[in-house]
């Protein structure tokens, strides 16, 4: 039985690297997780079987590839590519599969967790349904999530104090104290929703100090762990989302997410949900229509389209569609079908 840091020394390699690694093998089977303050793992049957299986991590050949990283006996992370080959999609913890598109010359779960290994913060930006929280649950099995708004408070970040069943009351850490004494990725979904005064509680954790003071429980000093990570989702076009000078200042790299169509069109989504998607994609950005149907939506296309049809799919997207551009969206999806849609409704009775 072994802990992360422990584990770290022996192998040579970076607490996060580990850290995530041993979380890919819990969910595979071939290890245990047996503790959490610190995290603790131990092997289980399938061990044996799993580290055969490792393979490390190859860089996407491109023109100026990155330098070879050195090999290490430590449980690898899924390959993201196959030797000359695209790369494999990867099952994301609701069991669905997250497919890697290219950053950097790399599959991006490859430069995500390449950039965690060297400390540098990521906040990733556009429209909501573009994958963004699917790539960094693909990137970080050891994921722990916030899902901010307006309410969020420091409580709900740092901890706060509970009624016990005995009628007390006990200090319950909260997401962000869990992930520093553990080593975890820390997510912070729409965390330009959260108040600037709230987000202040995390500053201290991301710069040189990596350390918080849990003022509501003694004053209390929580260090952060090797691997422990910080990232962020920010979705520009929702109302009251503020990328502050300060939240901006702490995320070094910040990536632009949009929607893949082509991988939509590979997923075997109906051709011309994705040509509507694409016409009204390109309106958008000439500003002509304030929306487009992202990759959720066109997913969601076509579920509905297997239960409902395909006509009810249509409608559906049409319903959608924000009130001041569905007479717009309407035009296109019946100008693509060559018939007359509305949005989705009920009919006379049976």
């Amino acid at each position: 039985m072994f802990s992360v840091t422990e584990l770290a020394k022996m192998l040579g390699h970076s607490g996060g690297a580990v850290g995530n690694a041993c979380e890919t093998l819990v969910v595979q089977g071939g290890a245990e997780r047996v503790g959490s303050k610190p995290r603790m793992y131990r092997a289980t049957p399938k061990t044996a079987a799993a580290a055969q299986r490792a393979v490390l991590l190859q860089p996407t050949p491109g023109p100026t590839p990155p330098a070879p990283r050195q090999a290490s006996s430590a449980p690898a992370q899924p390959p993201t590519a196959p030797p000359g080959g695209r790369p494999l999609p990867i099952r994301r913890p609701n069991g669905q599969h997250y497919h890697p598109r290219a950053l950097a010359q790399l599959p991006d779960v490859e430069a995500l967790r390449r950039l965690r290994e060297a400390g540098v913060a990521v906040l990733l930006y556009g429209p909501p349904g573009t994958g963004k929280t699917s790539l960094i649950e693909a990137a970080f099995p050891d994921l722990i999530t916030v899902a901010g708004d307006g309410d969020t408070t420091v409580g709900d970040l740092i901890g706060e104090y509970t009624q016990d069943s005995s009628g007390g009351y006990e200090f319950i850490y909260g997401p962000l104290v869990t992930a520093m004494q553990e080593g975890r990725a820390l997510l912070l979904d729409d965390a330009t929703l959260i108040s600037p005064k709230v987000l202040a509680a995390l500053y201290p954790a991301m710069d040189g100090r990596r350390q918080i003071q849990v003022k509501a429980h003694k004053g209390e000093t929580i260090t952060a762990t090797d691997g422990f990570y910080v990232i962020a989702g920010h979705n520009p076009g929702v109302h009251g989302a503020v990328l502050t000078e300060a939240l901006a200042s702490r995320f070094s790299v910040q990536i632009q997410v949009g929607s893949d169509y082509d991988l939509a069109a590979s997923l075997k989504i109906n051709r011309t949900a994705v040509r509507v998607a694409r016409h009204l994609a390109t309106s958008q950005q000439a500003g002509e229509v304030g929306w487009a149907p992202q990759l959720r939506e066109l997913i969601a296309f076509q579920k509905i389209s297997d239960v409902l049809g395909t006509e009810a799919a249509f409608a559906n997207l049409v319903g959608i569609a924000p009130l001041e551009d569905r007479d717009v969206v309407a035009e296109i999806v019946t100008k693509a079908l060559g018939r007359p849609i509305t949005a989705l409704a009920l009919g006379r009775q049976l």
